[in-house]
């Protein structure tokens, strides 16, 4: 019999309300605690920037019970993942159990027992403890901002210029009228740029340390790039761990046939976004660089770049001055606004120091059995931070995987020892054989995608029927099949 747990779940975006219905549909007690004033984590609005959008499909970035609305495009709107986010958590019950505007602060071992007694702070100041039996944590790879400071800022601030972090712009129209400097080349960065000279802004220039392969939304204008880069067909062309001998010769025989394929998609690539003409075609093999931190392309970003609407310069910022922005490379650029689109930190400040260094290696490596526990952090475990192009599959299928470990009902249920093998042999891989895995403290399963899910369902103990050899291997992931893989595991309830 399983014993009914009181399950804390840190966070309530994407992440946290999937590991909150995994644990109450197996009749645990949940409370969510969000240091928010609203459900969505990088959805919320407040911490949006204008005309965000997925990089996902929507029938990619959806939980396997819930399709988004019919009515949304292609690739929602932030506006609209928020509301499909709530409807997904008032249709389960989840919205009275969040407290919002609480703050995890810290957490120590319960004296005598298991499971942790979590500090917490509310809105007013007020702290409390609550004792918990189990904590999912679910604050995934953006909830701390990275925060930068460059020599000469309160001079340029004193002046009348504004630094903002990216998750700071939220209105359009602060830059009409201004110059703006976008600092930074991911995604966000690119975003805000086009925006910025769509909402009326005088001047807008990006500053960027490196060029960096980009996927449009349709590959030679024809092909959703779902087709190409979301398939076991394209996934089995990257080496990955743990391979049988037959699968390393057959990939040593394909060798040529796959370095064909990446200078196929460059070369078109090049030729669809310009990018010799705008000097951002990048050195680096593609193939090197795909993982979680491959940004879609913005739609117009590179034709503003070739039309000069968008002045692109490689650096970074050195140093501010009055009303102006110095690079390292020594240009002066004119500025009213500084937008820094440097990302985020992924961390668990709230855990003991010991904690800490059990999880995280000293070159930021997560020690996460499955990307989602750690053997030596009892009662604990880790979702969302299995971070992939598709995040709420990704997610869905962790919160699953870890009820089932916490209830001891794993299919395959890991001992302490085959966990600590595995994250030392996946540490080893990162590291030593696919670096680009490494991003993200080597929490980024992109491009392995279906291996990831194959061995998670494996795990809970999921019957996953083949469909067609062509389906298998050249359709993105289907969210109705996986319900239906997680819906074939033993049915159980705590009690």
């Amino acid at each position: 019999m399983v014993e009914k747990k009181k399950v804390c779940v840190i966070g309530a975006g994407v992440s946290g309300l999937a590991a909150a219905h995994a644990f109450r549909q197996r009749g645990h007690d949940v409370e969510i605690v969000e240091r928010g004033y609203d459900l969505g984590g990088v959805w919320e609005p407040s911490r949006s920037y204008p005309d965000v959008q997925t990089q996902s499909p929507k029938d990619l970035y959806r939980y396997t019970s819930m399709p988004m609305p019919e009515n949304y495009p292609e690739w929602p709107k932030g506006t609209q993942v928020h509301a499909y986010l709530k409807s997904y958590a008032e249709q389960n019950g989840l919205v009275p159990l969040i407290r919002y505007g609480t703050k995890v602060v810290s957490m120590q071992r319960r004296n005598g027992a298991k499971g942790w007694a979590v500090e917490l702070e509310t809105g007013d100041g007020t702290t409390v403890t609550g004792d918990f039996d189990f904590v999912a944590v679910c604050t995934g790879n953006f909830s701390e901002k990275r925060e930068l400071v460059h020599p000469g800022q309160d001079t340029f601030v004193a002046a009348g210029g504004q630094v903002l972090h990216s998750s700071e712009y939220t209105d359009p129209a602060t830059v009409r009228g201004k110059r703006v400097v976008v600092l930074g080349f991911s995604k966000s960065a690119t975003d805000i740029a086009v925006n910025a000279v769509n909402s009326g802004a005088a001047a807008v220039t990006i500053v960027y340390l490196e060029p960096v392969w980009r996927i449009p939304y349709f590959i030679g204008g024809l092909i959703n790039f779902k087709r190409i880069l979301y398939v076991r067909a394209q996934e089995v062309m990257f080496p990955s761990w743990n391979q049988p001998l037959l699968a390393r010769l057959a990939h040593a025989m394909a060798k040529p046939f796959v370095w064909a394929n990446w200078r196929g998609l460059e070369s078109l690539l090049s030729l669809q976004l310009k990018l010799k003409k705008t000097g951002l075609r990048p050195k680096v093999p593609i193939e090197t660089s795909i993982n979680c931190s491959v940004p879609i392309v913005t739609p117009g970003f590179f034709d503003m770049v070739a039309d000069g609407r968008i002045k692109a310069i490689q650096g970074t910022i050195a140093s501010y001055a009055k009303d102006t922005v110095v690079l390292s490379g020594g240009e002066r650029v004119k500025a009213d606004m500084a937008i820094l689109a440097v990302g985020w930190k992924s961390g668990v400040p709230f855990l003991p120091e010991e904690y800490r260094r059990k999880l995280v290696e000293p070159d930021g490596q997560y020690r996460l059995y499955r990307v989602i526990a750690n053997p030596d952090l009892p009662d604990m475990g880790f979702v969302g931070f299995n971070s992939s192009f598709c995040t709420v599959l990704s997610a869905e299928l962790a919160a699953n995987w870890l009820v089932r470990y916490a209830d001891g009902k794993l299919g395959r249920q890991p001992t302490h020892q085959e966990m600590t093998d595995n994250i030392e042999m996946m540490l080893r891989w990162k590291r030593d054989e696919r670096p680009a895995a490494g991003v993200y403290g080597g929490l980024c399963v992109a491009p392995y995608h279906f291996k990831h899910f194959d061995e998670l369902l494996a795990d809970i103990g999921a019957t996953k029927r083949r469909r067609n050899v062509l389906a298998e291997n050249f359709a993105p992931p289907n969210a109705d099949a996986y319900a239906g893989y997680l819906n074939s595991a033993p049915d159980y309830r705590a009690a």
